[in-house]
């Protein structure tokens, strides 16, 4: 994995600026935790490009940007982040219709790729992506997005161009821009709509998962190749479980191919379990050694740890019972309360996000666990999107949720939460009522809920049930899918390792998300089908073990930590938060004990330390 940056200028030419070499360096160095292993630019008449590149296959020859000369049609070059998982099928089949190599790296495929069948080259790839294609001779910029959005790519348009990067802050780097953020990047910071393309900051985009964005002179130009498809479900449930395994067993062997040493994420559930196994017998049968495998816990939780309305059990002793299972060489990467409220931590979680999110000690503890992951490995493999993909949050079997006007986990969180005082809506609950009223967050969410409602592909032979479950389906795997994958790309990528996705692969996505929810649910549970296709491959303690979310610190010094920095906050009067909180209601927290503002008080003092960072104006 990589960072990539870059902008093209039509009307005027950066190599002949004696400050493009300068500031292209500032964008692509605010990348190096992305790419600690290398770095590189290309720079010609209306083009800069930038790479931090983090070597996993071919260390030797996949340096960038990297280009190749096709005979008669001028260079091609590009600045990519991220894995194709079938290049080799793909450099194979190249090298029957002529192309030859120079490198092992799939970079130079995704190049030649191109050449060989143009934009529609995107049809043909198979992994997690963005990258930048320059071709100067028809001076024109292709930005590229994985179909699951897995990868982050962000652009800003100018007046003779565009400024892109593989986050906020490489944009933000340059010179000419400035971090403004109007009253609708507000809104989508207060909610967790999670709308395709916005960048929070105002004339920033994302790229849209499954897009391309054309850079010509005459403007840009959005395509999309990719999206969800309803399609009828003609497998029964036997050949359902079976293609779903049979995916599954070739997703995780492609995943595993690397210069680097694998690792995989282990919680002790059953996504993260089910991953963890395959990998097991396809490293033990290519005789590779061993799993390794890494979970995070917290000092004292063993003899502490209670269980609450969303987490009934603690993750080791099942992450134990897998690992045993399946001979993995496991670790519990364990922190303390001191690790999670140190300063550098929580500044670095604050610098890799670009934005100011409520999760808090969640995040921090990502990070931590990344960070020394990375000491022993370099590639991590993670269960995310089986949730999303197979039905395993509550809220898929909560009959008011599922039948609720609004996005069902907004449902469960309770869309009054903007002024309440947990959950999602904790993110407002000490901030101005004026400035709530303004920036209408509850508005914007039923908008953007309404948006998202009009895109879900349907067909008429479904039922009002398989109907309702095909659109929340939908929202989750466009939605709220795209939270989480930009939280583990952002915490991984601050430590410089690459996490895979498996159950992200689009033929499982597009399989999975047409077959019926009776099918998904067919023994009453979640998740019946993914527990029924990796049956013998669990102890049973983990097949059965009931969903349980990303852990979370219970030491009660946590929250008092958090009311201290809130006081000192209120203390200042040159904090910039200051003017839009409710100060009342902000001194009441403060004053308060137990857990009931933990996640009012993390994104008051997130959206502080992000105003004082980055230095951000706002425009409401």
């Amino acid at each position: 994995m990589c960072g990539i940056a870059g902008w093209i200028s039509f009307r005027r030419d950066p190599s002949a600026d004696s400050d493009t070499r300068r500031i292209i360096d500032a964008m692509t160095r605010t990348m190096s935790c992305r790419g600690p292993d290398a770095e590189g630019t290309w720079v010609d008449s209306h083009a800069a490009l930038g790479h931090r590149r983090l070597a996993v296959i071919d260390l030797e020859g996949g340096g960038q940007p990297m280009a190749v000369e096709p005979d008669g049609r001028g260079p091609l070059i590009t600045t990519y982040s991220g894995e194709i998982y079938n290049y080799r099928e793909l450099r194979a089949e190249l090298r029957t219709l002529g192309h030859f190599f120079t490198t092992d790296s799939d970079t130079e495929v995704v190049l030649r790729a191109y050449l060989q069948w143009g934009e529609d080259f995107t049809s043909r790839l198979n992994g997690m992506y963005a990258f930048a294609l320059w071709e100067p001779r028809e001076q024109q910029l292709l930005l590229v997005r994985d179909r699951l959005g897995i990868k982050p790519l962000y652009y800003r348009p100018t007046d003779d161009g565009v400024l892109f990067g593989s986050e906020p802050k490489a944009i933000l780097a340059h010179p000419s821009v400035r971090p403004v953020v109007d009253g609708e990047g507000l809104a989508e910071l207060l909610t967790i709509a999670k709308t395709p393309g916005h960048a929070i900051y105002r004339d920033m985009y994302e790229v849209k998962p499954g897009h391309t964005v054309r850079v010509r002179r005459e403007g840009l130009t959005e395509r999309r190749y990719w999206a969800l498809e309803a399609h009828e479900h003609t497998d029964d449930l036997p050949t359902t479980i079976t293609r779903v395994r049979h995916l599954l067993d070739d997703i995780v062997a492609r995943q595993l191919i690397a210069d680097v040493p694998v690792c995989t994420l282990l919680s002790g559930g059953l996504d993260s379990s089910v991953i963890t196994a395959l990998a097991a017998r396809e490293l033990r049968d290519s005789g590779r050694g061993p799993v390794r495998s890494f979970a995070v816990d917290f000092a004292g939780q063993d003899e502490t740890f209670a269980a609450d309305s969303l987490r009934g059990t603690p993750d080791r002793p099942y992450a134990q019972a897998l690992a045993r299972h399946v001979d993995a060489s496991h670790t519990d990467i364990v922190l303390d309360v001191g690790d999670l409220t140190d300063p550098s931590h929580r500044a670095a979680v604050q610098t890799a996000r670009d934005i100011p999110l409520a999760v808090g000690e969640l995040d921090t503890s990502l990070y931590l666990l990344f960070k020394a992951i990375r000491e022993r490995s370099t590639v991590a493999m993670s269960g995310e999107a089986a949730d999303e993909l197979f039905g395993g949050y509550r809220w898929f079997h909560d009959g008011t949720a599922a039948a609720g006007d609004t996005f069902p986990w907004a449902a469960v969180f309770g869309r009054r939460g903007f002024s309440g005082d947990g959950g999602v809506g904790a993110k407002g609950s000490l901030l101005d009522p004026a400035l709530l009223r303004k920036t209408d967050p509850e508005g914007y969410l039923d908008a953007r809920y309404r948006q998202a409602l009009a895109e879900v592909p349907r067909l008429r032979t479904d039922t009002a049930e398989e109907r309702r479950m095909r659109e929340i389906g939908y929202l989750h795997l466009t939605r709220h899918l795209q939270f989480w994958l930009d939280r583990k790309d952002r915490m991984s990528m601050a430590t410089g390792l690459e996490v895979r996705v498996p159950y992200c692969d689009h033929r499982l996505v597009e399989y999975v998300f047409n077959t019926p929810w009776s099918m998904k649910t067919f023994d009453g549970r979640e998740k019946s089908l993914l527990r029924a296709a990796a049956a013998d491959l669990l102890p049973e303690s983990v097949a059965q073990r009931v969903k349980s979310p990303y852990p979370s610190s219970q030491d009660a010094r946590y929250p008092e930590v958090l009311r201290a920095r809130l006081r000192a906050l209120l203390a200042d009067p040159s904090a910039p938060v200051r003017d839009l909180l409710h100060l009342s209601g902000a001194e009441l927290a403060a004053r308060s004990s137990g857990e009931q503002y933990c996640y009012s008080m993390e994104f008051v003092l997130a959206l502080d330390s992000w105003l004082r960072e980055y230095r951000v104006e706002l425009a409401l």
